[in-house]
């Protein structure tokens, strides 16, 4: 499974999270980033292009995939900003409290397999008034959707790197300590309802 996981896999999640529907509303997220932010589950680079340099000081990239990032490379020589490898895997963040302004999430929750941990720390590296940024997929509200996500997410998590097709985002995130100040949900067009659920938004810590 390595050669998979790190030759065969990258190339079929950049081809998957670069179609045209998904840059649309990649553009309308990670634009609004700003200061030190920690991209969570970087993978290929894809969101690079839409920052905005006038708005970011640096990003860190965490990525434990070492073939998304030979990936990203390509990326990377294009971006705006400056960035800095972390590649740990989202659970362990190197990072201090409170030092970041941003945290971006991109189509990341759905396969880091202790999820608590994950948003845990990243509630833990947020300052106080920063803010979580959210682009994911996830479980549909329709319970004919949400049924067969059940139903195909353990073989689907086995070739899709971990990806899970029904966990309730936003649950998740309040869960873990944030408060949601803005959401969005809709389908993807032209995609299917099992891997089309989008959850949209931006959360802050509940305590700030």
């Amino acid at each position: 499974m390595k050669f998979y996981d790190e030759k065969i896999l990258p190339m079929l999640i950049d081809k998957t999270c670069s179609l045209g529907q998904i840059m649309k509303l990649r553009s309308q997220v990670v634009p609004q980033c700003e200061g030190t932010v920690l991209e969570v589950g970087m993978g290929s680079g894809i969101n690079l292009a839409f920052y905005n340099a006038d708005r970011v000081e640096l990003v860190y990239g965490l990525e434990p995939s070492e073939g998304m990032r030979r990936k990203a490379q390509a990326n990377l020589e294009k971006s705006p900003v400056n960035v800095e490898w972390l590649d740990l895997p989202g659970e362990k963040i190197p990072l201090d409290d409170d030092s970041v302004d941003t945290v971006l999430l991109t189509f990341t929750l759905c396969t880091i397999p202790d999820w608590q941990a994950a948003l845990k720390q990243m509630l833990r590296v947020l300052k106080p008034g920063g803010k979580l940024l959210f682009l994911e997929h996830g479980q549909s509200p329709d319970d004919s959707v949400h049924k067969w996500q059940d139903r195909i997410t353990p073989a689907w998590k086995k070739i899709a790197g971990g990806c899970h097709l029904n966990r309730p985002i936003s649950t998740l995130i309040e869960q873990a300590g944030f408060r949601i100040e803005e959401l969005e949900n809709l389908y993807v067009p032209k995609t299917p309802k099992i891997a089309g659920y989008i959850y949209k938004g931006r959360a802050v810590k509940a305590t700030a």
